[in-house]
């Protein structure tokens, strides 16, 4: 079935990649951006269905103009991927907490935000699935100092993840987390490993079958500790 797909942040890095490999697949991709010139032009480079649109997720004004627009009753696919402020010059001892609020706005109310007001789109398909793009920095299990803001951001949308999978699960509505690893973007900077990996972590839990894991943290297919 051709799913109707959306994803935030998606005029660059990971979230154009899950963008490009959704639509060579067949599927109907809604690629959004903060700026809609910065949408199209992802939208132009990209063959299949792509129906670019300006989001900023941190603005509810501008994700209510986004869902009054989409033209579809069903929504098979939220990728929650928006994110700001990898903070690797602060720590949690002289953090600045607008800089905090900043991150927690877009990286956790964000993706909050979007996934409400998508969520009657989302029970209309009969059997959505949310990713949202979390990191194991935000893992309570091997966390330690840096990056705060992104971090407790991350540890947030992690435990928003599993409050919203155990509420959707009667709506046959997938929640997951995935980390798509050290990725070479301008967000992770040089080194990492090709966002063509870190893409496939995100599909693995968008390709999810019915009847697949929900409320986890996952990389690469696999389980990673809270």
């Amino acid at each position: 079935m051709n799913r109707v797909c959306l994803v935030t942040g998606a005029n660059r890095g990971i979230g154009l990649e899950v963008a490009r490999r959704l639509a060579r697949a067949g599927d109907t991709v809604v690629l959004t951006a903060r700026d809609l010139g910065n949408a199209e032009k992802a939208a132009r480079g990209l063959r299949g269905t792509v129906v670019p649109r300006q989001l900023d997720v941190a603005d509810p004004e501008s994700v209510r103009r986004l869902v009054e627009g989409l033209a579809y009753d069903r929504l098979d696919v939220l990728v929650n991927n928006a994110a700001i402020h990898y903070d690797t010059w602060q720590r949690a001892e002289n953090a600045d907490l607008d800089v905090v609020r900043e991150a927690l706005e877009t990286n956790l109310l964000g993706a909050w935000r979007v996934t409400l007001a998508l969520l009657p789109l989302l029970r209309a398909g009969g059997h959505g699935r949310v990713v949202n793009v979390s990191s194991e920095a935000g893992s309570l299990a091997v966390m330690g100092g840096g990056t705060p803001a992104y971090t407790v951001s991350k540890t947030a949308l992690n435990a928003l993840t599993k409050m919203l999978a155990a509420e959707l699960r009667a709506d046959r509505i997938l929640v997951n987390a995935v980390c798509p690893g050290w990725v070479a973007t301008d967000m992770g900077g040089p080194g990492g490993r090709p966002v063509g990996e870190g893409a496939r972590s995100v599909l693995w839990a968008v390709d999810l079958p019915d009847g697949g894991p929900t409320g986890g943290f996952f990389r690469d297919g696999r389980a990673l500790a809270w």
